[in-house]
């Protein structure tokens, strides 16, 4: 069953990310995707701050994708929402998490995936020389990579986005510089000007299409994905349980229809190095 086939179907953002979604969701799914270039997704929150983000991250895309929907009277829709910080389970990492959401108001249908990555260059500092700033620079990766500076990380004013050159950088550093005594730095996140999230986001939306390709063996509705990790698989030389997957519990939003996948990793005991007995 493809409900979507031939249908317009709206990727609400403003940084571009329909260059990576596009490509995907029109051969999988049979769709037309456009954008609107008059809606503001950044009134949902921007790194920098200038906009707090008024919820968390699922119900900031869920508001985003739900928003532009309306404003566009379209029935179709997909948004994507971003975070950075540290990892859930390694907080000493930085990690992006993103969380893709398609929203069919058709078919009274919401599938959304979430992508944890470690591969992002985000990072900030203050710097009082040029030579600090170039150090910085090279290590976010610029100018493939966009920079933001501002007078103090804490300061929602005066900011300057999405610098891609040398000269563009050495003016924003020398007028802040100038004002201050000192700048602070900080990639620039936004999906068109940084290409490392940008696959992170791809990665996701490639997520996305699998699971509105998986379709529920009772009812046939799109959307049937892992709902619940079941951690236990035995250890292999004593046979305790272990913190690995045993199995996977998938479930139909539609009709409730739910089946537990054992083994989803195809071996049914753990390496002892990997218990907690065995190797504490």
């Amino acid at each position: 069953m493809n409900l979507f086939a031939n249908r317009k179907l709206l990727i609400a953002t403003k940084h571009a990310k329909e260059r990576v979604m596009a490509p995907l969701l029109e051969p999988a799914l049979g769709v037309q995707c456009f954008t609107d270039p008059a809606f503001d997704t950044d009134a949902f929150g921007t790194f920098t701050a200038e906009v707090a983000r008024a919820g968390d991250p699922l119900t900031t895309v869920r508001q985003k994708c739900l928003r532009a929907l309306e404003a566009n009277h379209c029935d179709l829709g997909v948004a994507s929402e971003g975070s950075f910080g540290p990892h859930p389970a390694s907080p000493f990492v930085r990690a992006d998490e993103e969380w893709v959401l398609l929203l069919d108001r058709k078919h009274n249908l919401e599938i959304t995936v979430r992508e944890i990555s470690l591969n992002t260059n985000f990072n900030g500092q203050t710097v009082a020389s040029e030579e600090a700033l170039w150090a910085f620079a090279d290590a976010a990766l610029f100018p493939s990579h966009g920079l933001i500076l501002r007078r103090a990380a804490d300061d929602p004013t005066g900011i300057i986005k999405g610098i891609t050159t040398s000269e563009q950088l050495r003016r924003a550093f020398q007028k802040i510089y100038g004002e201050s005594g000192s700048a602070y730095v900080e990639t620039d996140m936004r999906a068109l000007y940084n290409p490392t999230r940008m696959a992170v986001i791809e990665k996701a939306t490639a997520a996305l299409v699998a699971k509105a390709q998986s379709c529920c063996p009772q009812c046939a509705m799109p959307g049937f994905g892992i709902t619940a990790a079941r951690r236990g698989l035995a250890c292999g030389l004593c046979g305790s349980p272990t913190r690995s997957v045993r199995s996977y519990e998938y479930a139909c939003q539609h009709c409730g229809f739910a089946k537990e996948e054992l083994y989803p990793h195809a071996k049914t005991k753990e390496d002892p190095m990997y218990c907690d007995f065995c190797n504490p």
